[in-house]
């Protein structure tokens, strides 16, 4: 989990435990994590993968007052996703709605205003989705393509070594996140987790954006198997192939 979730940091640039040790009542926030908490940390994002994806919300202010949010599902086993995308700049503009699918390698957008036009224009099929490879870096990527590279990055195939956790990640207490009681540590890296105390599932994890003082938070529900149908070749334009519709769409 360490090597993962340090990947998701990275990103950005270009995790039932009931909280109860030997310490009981005298244990506070900021404490090491346990052998046993480790353990569970380690396996965290093996879990996620196991139990195949889950509903998701994700925020991510942007500006003084901007707020970028994304509302859908992940299907973590597969690493795809869907999810309804929602820029609002809190300066009187109204919100920018579109729908995105999205793998590891391309996103595609949806509702996007003008692509009817800007195809028949081009003399090019109508078609509801433009597709383009996901940006990752190290050039200035899309605050959406983080994102989505984000919440991808909240599966794997396998455990990490619990030892990785010990010394680096802190004990922060328990709170509610949408009625489930849930442990939340903190890793000296910058990212948190919120683990649901009776399944040991991810409910929640926030890390910050580099260089702008907000945070990404990324909230998961639930839980189970996801089948995303991506939008098919025939459904989409391809902008590495029609540049000057994309550039003109701001894709």
């Amino acid at each position: 989990m360490p090597r993962r979730l340090l990947a998701t940091a990275l990103v950005l640039l270009g995790v039932g435990l009931t909280g109860c040790t030997d310490e009981g009542a005298d244990r506070q926030p900021g404490d090491p994590v346990t052998a046993e908490e480790a353990e569970v940390l380690a396996g965290l994002l093996a879990r996620e993968t196991e139990e195949g994806g889950a509903d998701v919300v994700v925020t991510a202010p942007f500006g003084e007052e901007g707020l970028l949010t994304l509302t859908g599902e992940v299907d973590l086993a597969g690493s795809a996703g869907r999810a309804r995308a929602v820029t609002s700049y809190g300066d009187g503009r109204p919100d920018d709605v579109r729908t995105l699918f999205f793998t590891r390698e391309q996103v595609w957008f949806g509702d996007v205003p003008g692509l009817g036009e800007a195809l028949a224009a081009a003399g090019l099929p109508d078609v509801p989705f433009v597709r383009r490879p996901l940006a990752t870096g190290p050039d200035a990527v899309p605050l959406g393509d983080v994102l989505v590279q984000v919440v991808l990055n909240l599966g794997a195939e396998d455990a990490d070594d619990a030892g990785a956790f010990l010394g680096a990640v802190t004990w922060e207490g328990q709170r509610s996140i949408d009625s489930r009681l849930a442990t939340v540590y903190a890793s000296d890296a910058g990212w948190s987790v919120a683990v649901d105390d009776t399944s040991e599932l991810l409910l929640q994890y926030e890390t910050e954006l580099p260089g702008q003082g907000t945070d990404v938070t990324v909230t998961l529900a639930d839980h189970g198997a996801r089948t995303i149908a991506l939008p098919g070749e025939d459904q989409s334009l391809d902008a590495t192939a029609h540049p000057e519709v994309a550039a003109a769409l701001g894709i």
